[in-house]
């Protein structure tokens, strides 16, 4: 079912190219319709939305706004141990991320020299989120709490309608819970149009996050400048560094657990125990008849799963820093001690009692991560993610006149007399 190779420098070489290549390219037809898309949208408005949401997801919708009988309907559709997940996610996740915030500061640098940084949280934010079979609440959550407690005021979020005209019970509670705003039936690219425009419906927003398909992903790529974006995710991934103490049964499940997202989802095991390398795959045979989703996952791991032997677990290291996953596990006996060699991952799990499902739903770290290898310069959505930083500085006449000779110098240098002028008048 996985594939088992020794590393010897250039067999993982191959497999870590394969994946860099397993997202293609935008293709020049999805390019073209989401151009068009967001032109349509910019023009012409809600005219445009009806007219999109009518063609893409077969449903009319005169009023995009969800009102408060549509929540108190949703609400009455969950059940209560739902509403209970949800809250306890939540309280984890605000507590995560709480210790995120900054604060603005000033300091005294030298006598008539003031410098200071101001905090400030972005205004309007619009989450996107899928519908349908793909409805994900923990998505809601991830998205939408590290921006209230940034301090967001204006936190909208759209998501399609189902062919009923109505949203997913599910993803409206734990919108509602998490404290978004306001929510409006509108997905697809136009939904992103529309946020980065504003429609006169839907206001124009300052960011857009939140996950998508091919033509979400390629309008947020298009409308970035025109407002900020969180990232351009590319297909799951998880890496698991194992040793020879390492439970087959939570191996082979975690690996599997990440699989099932998608035919792209790459699940890789890099262990110094070739004895794991077979009672893993063996565990994953078994393990796989009982889970829902097997095609996507069988078809995932002949792909793009992979179990690579190596002699010692310092080389299983150098090969997840290499990768950069997504999600990286060290099912290893004393993980604690191996964190500090770890360089580049989106997020890390330690031990064998923190699976990566964990960190989807409930245990406080956000979900939303780098993939495709962008760990290696880039971070998990945080509270950072919706702030602005500001510089500010105040200077006295004599604080002036104790370093603006050197200003002017180096005005000078690069040719900008204008510059240098403007510290020369108050010199005089």
């Amino acid at each position: 079912m996985i594939e088992i190779i020794k590393a010897d420098g250039s067999l993982e070489k191959q497999y870590i190219e394969s994946l860099k290549n397993r997202s293609e390219e935008v293709k020049e037809e999805v390019s073209f319709i989401v151009d068009e898309i967001i032109k349509t949208v910019k023009k012409e408005g809600d005219k445009a939305l009806k007219d999109y949401t009518q063609s893409f997801d077969r449903v009319k919708i005169d009023n995009f706004l969800v009102s408060q009988e549509e929540f108190d309907e949703a609400f009455s559709k969950v059940e209560e141990k739902f509403i209970a997940a949800i809250n306890a996610a939540k309280e984890n996740i605000e507590f995560y991320h709480e210790k995120q915030k900054q604060k603005s500061w000033l300091i005294t640098k030298e006598q008539g020299v003031m410098l200071g940084q101001n905090i400030r949280a972005l205004e309007n934010v619009g989450i996107y989120v899928p519908g349908g079979t793909a409805a994900y609440p923990s998505s809601v959550l991830m998205n939408a709490i590290p921006a209230k407690v940034a301090g967001v005021n204006n936190l909208i979020m759209v998501t399609p309608p189902s062919r009923d005209g109505k949203v997913n019970p599910n993803i409206l509670v734990a919108a509602k819970l998490a404290g978004v705003d306001k929510v409006y039936k509108v997905g697809g690219a136009q939904a992103v149009a529309a946020l980065a425009f504003g429609t006169e419906s839907i206001p124009k927003v300052d960011k857009i996050v939140g996950p998508g398909n091919i033509y979400v992903a390629t309008a947020k790529r298009y409308v970035f400048g025109f407002v900020d974006i969180d990232m351009i995710a590319g297909p799951s991934e998880i890496l698991i560094v194992a040793d020879e103490t390492a439970n087959e049964k939570y191996v082979a499940a975690d690996l599997m657990s990440q699989a099932e997202h998608d035919v792209l989802a790459s699940a890789i095991l890099v262990t110094n125990s070739m004895d794991l390398a077979k009672k893993v795959r063996q565990q994953m045979e078994l393990q796989i008849k009982s889970l829902s989703r097997r095609k996507i996952i069988e078809e995932s791991i002949e792909n793009y799963g992979c179990i690579v032997v190596t002699e010692d677990t310092k080389h299983a290291i150098n090969i997840a820093n290499t990768i950069a996953p997504e999600h990286l596990e060290l099912m290893v006996d004393e993980p604690m001690s191996y964190l500090g060699e770890i360089k580049n991952a989106g997020s890390i799990f330690l031990g064998k009692y923190a699976p990566e499902p964990l960190g989807d739903y409930i245990a406080g770290p956000n979900h939303v991560l780098p993939t495709s290898g962008s760990a290696r310069f880039f971070s998990p959505l945080s509270v950072d993610s919706f702030i602005k930083k500001s510089s500010f500085l105040y200077y006295t006449e004599n604080a002036l006149k104790s370093i603006g000779d050197k200003a002017i110098v180096l005005a000078e240098a690069e040719g900008l007399t204008a510059h240098a002028n403007s510290i020369k008048v108050r010199l005089e």
